[in-house]
């Protein structure tokens, strides 16, 4: 497993257009009205995870749904994978009609021991730049973790209640069409998502599992309904607790000059996802 950190400073980069379809198609799977999207728009923030998709062949996708270990991320040796946070600088617009590049490197890899097994934490930094400037106009890390399959009698984290003083809040219920069609805007394999006999029989959760990045997109979507003049200069979330398919859950918001503190919490009112906005 200390084998992994090899993986530290191998990089990628992979170049995009920002065109609007997958704009559109989201707009659309968050139940805005129907808007027009011409050239100069700028996306909203987390949207860029609409571009720069992960497209594997099929022949290199894993049991999980996923691309199978190595290449570019380390083989780590673990079966469940999971998005557990990101930290993001928006330092310029990113538009419809740019002509984008990202570079992503391995920053950190970590091995720990966690209460029912080792885990590894990954640390991606994506850098997005657009037409062929040098300073990036997204600075994203990314977090991942690795643990082991799921056995009966793992001791799970004590659940955390989401905190009161909500100044606005939206209550979603993710069904499975919400969940496919997030799978496909981006290009997620991975069969927790979408695959019920899997999830539940091999990994063992109770039902689908919510993507971490679409309840970060919800958050960050609440922001826009509800303070639509904000101009979001940096986020940071962490993702606590899994949320899963058929039953509401909740995203909140409250203010406090340039800062905003967000959450979501799950239908028995434990806090899922912690998070905090940043506005110029």
């Amino acid at each position: 497993m200390n084998d992994l950190r090899a993986w530290i400073g191998r990089s990628e980069t992979r170049a995009d257009q920002i065109g609007p379809t997958p704009l559109l198609a989201l707009n659309a799977t968050l139940d805005h009205p129907e808007r027009a999207v011409p050239a100069g728009t700028p996306l909203p923030p987390l949207w860029h995870w609409l571009y720069f998709l992960p497209l594997h062949r099929h022949s290199e996708i894993g049991p999980d749904g996923h691309a199978r270990r190595g290449g570019f991320l380390p083989p780590v040796p673990l079966p469940r994978r999971m998005w557990a946070g990101s930290q993001l600088d928006f330092r310029a617009p990113v538009r419809v009609g740019d002509a984008v590049e990202r570079t992503s490197t391995i920053a950190d890899v970590a091995v720990k021991e966690g209460r029912s097994g080792p885990l590894v934490f990954v640390k991606v930094r994506h850098e997005v730049r657009c037409n062929g400037g040098t300073d990036p106009a997204i600075v994203e890390y990314h977090d991942i973790v690795y643990r082991e399959a799921k056995r009966p009698g793992d001791a799970e984290p004590p659940p955390q209640a989401a905190p009161a003083g909500a100044q606005c809040s939206r209550e979603w219920v993710p069904d499975a069409v919400l969940l496919f069609r997030y799978s496909a805007l981006t290009f997620n394999g991975h069969r927790i998502h979408y695959d019920r006999r899997y999830v539940t029989e091999v990994e063992g959760y109770p039902g689908l599992v919510v993507h971490g990045p679409l309840i970060a997109t919800l958050l960050l979507d609440l922001v826009r309904r509800q303070w639509p003049e904000a101009d979001v200069a940096a986020f940071r979330f962490k993702a606590l607790r899994p949320t899963f398919d058929g039953r509401p859950m909740r995203v909140n918001g409250a203010r406090q000059g340039d800062e905003m503190k967000l959450w979501a919490q799950d239908h028995e009112g434990w806090l899922t996802m912690d998070a905090v906005a940043a506005v110029r």
